[in-house]
């Protein structure tokens, strides 16, 4: 028999395992989500979160709260009788009572390989700190921070220019068939649950707007990795002189080059930048307010010559 699930989720990260628990067949008694935020380009509109919204494309119930310390709350949660909560990317830390709330527990699918990278910000903490590979994994939680047994793992390679956006998208699709996965052997009873590690915990701690800017008296290859690590958000960031006063430009994308000079100038006029100790050549920017463009066309309306200084 199918499973009665609990889907608890918020952002674009989460869809895709909300879609491929209904199409394994499994009954979607609720959907919990973050509530609506104002966004819109005034942010006077309240707008759904993507789970929200796919939900309700799929007919599927939605609740919102805004969080669970009112016995109502958890008391409605209990009322579903499901089998099993699923959580991804939910943006809540769930109490007791809801981790106890269900017959089999909650399952959190995870963006990294625990017990490495537990936290909020696991994508973007393993491209900054240059890691070769990271995954996805089925985790049964617990009270503790990522602290559950695995179930399931997925590993996924980080390609050596890649970006934080772009791991996301691998991480989502991968998450999805993993804790499909899990799900249907939940069902039959057959879901191996290993400890994890006590060795090589790492937290992943929220992206804070004061390490967003870039330090080009790093090595080449750290500035590389900061630029990936937060591309497209919340976007690494240098200033250089446009138009006669300085302005914040986000840099995208980057690859290693070789030169040398001092930290932070230009090697050459196509954004080849001095670092610390090797360069990186800036591949892809984005001025406030403005597209994201190429190196190419970027110089091309704002020429960067050698020897300026960026930071």
């Amino acid at each position: 028999m199918a499973l009665r699930i609990i889907f608890m989720g918020t952002p674009d990260f989460s869809v895709p395992t909300l879609r491929a628990l209904v199409d394994a067949g499994h009954e979607i008694v609720a959907v919990y989500t973050q509530p609506p935020r104002p966004g819109g380009r005034r942010g006077l509109d309240l707008q759904k979160s993507p789970v929200h919204q796919a939900a309700e494309l799929l007919g599927l119930p939605v609740l919102t709260p805004v969080n669970f310390k009112a016995e109502e709350d958890r008391k409605q949660f209990r009322d579903f009788n499901a089998d099993v909560a699923v959580v991804v990317a939910y943006g809540l830390l769930l109490p007791e009572a809801i981790l106890s709330g269900t017959r089999l527990g909650c399952y959190n699918g995870h963006a990294s390989l625990l017990p490495r990278w537990r936290g909020a910000a696991p994508i973007q903490r393993a491209i900054m700190a240059g890691d070769a590979e990271t995954g996805m994994m089925v985790m049964k939680m617990e009270k503790g921070l990522d602290t559950g047994p695995v179930a399931l793992t997925a590993k996924v390679a980080i390609d050596e220019n890649m970006t934080a956006g772009e791991l996301h998208d691998s991480l989502m699709l991968a998450g999805a068939r993993l804790m499909r996965q899990a799900m249907d052997k939940l069902e039959a009873g057959d879901l191996p649950l290993v400890t994890q590690a006590e060795e090589g915990v790492l937290y992943a701690a929220k992206i804070d707007k004061g390490e967003t800017r870039i330090d080009f008296s790093r090595p080449a290859q750290d500035v590389h990795n900061h630029i990936r690590g937060l591309s497209p958000f919340p976007g690494a960031w240098l200033e250089m002189n446009i138009g006669g006063k300085p302005e914040r430009v986000k840099v995208l994308a980057s690859e290693l080059a070789s030169g040398m000079g001092e930290a932070g100038a230009a090697l050459d006029d196509a954004l080849t930048i001095a670092c610390g100790s090797g360069a990186v050549r800036l591949t892809r920017l984005q001025k406030a307010g403005g597209k994201p463009m190429s190196a190419a066309d970027f110089v091309r309306g704002t020429p960067v010559p050698t020897a300026t200084r960026l930071g």
